[in-house]
């Protein structure tokens, strides 16, 4: 992803002008789309700008037959109408979210990989020396760290695409803003020193649209982030944290960003948790909420709407539906739907001023 300080020296080396002709709203309508691609219950999250460079947050499981690299490139080629992937994001080193990065390398280019810095080991998984030496080999071991505070911009007309880093290693960004009417929600919980407080977070906006996505941050990291301050301002999309697990979506954070629409990536079984949904009740503006998967172990009435949850069966029989957000191009508009002929809802973007 490019930095702001050497846009104009290597805008045209990151910039990725496509000729194909697949459903792909790329340089052709002008708008940001943004893929929620279903990984049962991991994380792959494609970004296409107005240009059509695309960057992809995360890769979902590996193994599986090639599920989920097989879902992936199913969106990037026949969906978004890509012939490559520009950036490459892991937004955190677990299985579920870096797992297909290496495979996804061998079936199409990549052109850049991201990160947050390779640990020496990783105490959670006995088997990282294996996977990361996959990785590094993919990348040729030449992946960029990011760090929280880092700013990107991604070129298009006539408005830009931008993404701030704002949690990366345990680090955040300042406590600027004003004060979080939430933050007294925080009740710090224990350490986590898994991995998953290590996770890049990422704030995008175009136009007046503003996205946030946290990978799987947990709790505590989550409310340094927004307390005493909220440095974030209001969003009007929403990834829910960490498939919408406990132990992330902090009230304090999910609450003071006060989203207008969510999109939860979680699968039958792991994620969706009754917790983060009443929390996610709580939030005074959002008007929809999106799952990937209809969480079998709850209650209808707990969780999202049957016409506002891509996949209902279990992963045995899963087609793997993906959820889709697309922005306008003068960005103060976005639409949601669920697969290619899913209703598409329509949303206002809130603006600057929020």
């Amino acid at each position: 992803m490019p930095r702001p300080h050497r846009l104009v020296a290597i805008a045209t080396l990151f910039l990725a002008v496509m000729t194909a002709t697949h459903l792909s709203a790329g340089a052709r309508d002008g708008r940001l789309d943004i893929y929620f691609i279903d990984v049962e219950g991991g994380a792959a999250t494609l970004l296409v700008t107005p240009q059509d460079e695309s960057v992809l947050i995360d890769s979902g499981y590996p193994d599986n037959g090639g599920r989920d690299r097989d879902r992936i490139l199913h969106v990037l080629r026949d969906v978004a109408g890509l012939e490559h992937l520009d950036h490459a994001v892991v937004s955190h080193w677990h299985l579920d979210h870096y797992g297909n990065h290496a495979s996804l390398a061998a079936a199409i280019k990549v052109r850049h990989f991201w990160d947050r810095g390779i640990p020496d080991a990783l105490q959670e998984d006995k088997d990282y020396p294996t996977r990361i030496a996959l990785y590094r080999a993919a990348s040729e071991d030449q992946s960029k760290a990011v760090k929280a505070g880092d700013e990107f911009e991604f070129p298009s007309a006539p408005l830009p695409v931008r993404a701030k880093v704002v949690t990366a290693s345990r680090e955040v960004i300042p406590n600027d803003g004003p004060a979080n009417p939430f933050a007294d929600r925080h009740v710090p919980q224990d350490e986590d020193k898994s991995d998953n407080a290590a996770s890049i977070s990422t704030l995008w906006s175009f136009g007046d649209f503003r996205f946030l996505t946290c990978g799987d941050l947990t709790w505590n990291v989550e409310g340094q982030l927004v307390t005493p301050n909220n440095p974030l301002g209001h969003v009007d999309l929403f990834m829910v944290t960490h498939h919408g697990l406990p132990v992330s979506n902090n009230p304090a954070l999910v609450l003071a960003v006060d989203p207008v629409v969510a999109v939860m990536c979680n699968g039958p079984t792991k994620g969706g948790h009754e917790q983060t949904l009443a929390t996610l009740k709580e939030v005074s503006s959002l008007k929809d909420l999106y799952q990937l998967h209809r969480n079998v172990k709850l209650a209808d009435d707990q969780q999202a709407p049957a016409e506002f949850i891509a996949n209902s069966e279990p992963t045995v029989n899963c087609s793997g539906e993906w959820v889709k957000a697309s922005v306008a191009p003068d960005g103060k508009s976005y639409t949601v739907q669920i697969g290619p002929d899913g209703k598409r809802r329509e949303y206002q973007c809130r603006g600057p001023a929020h």
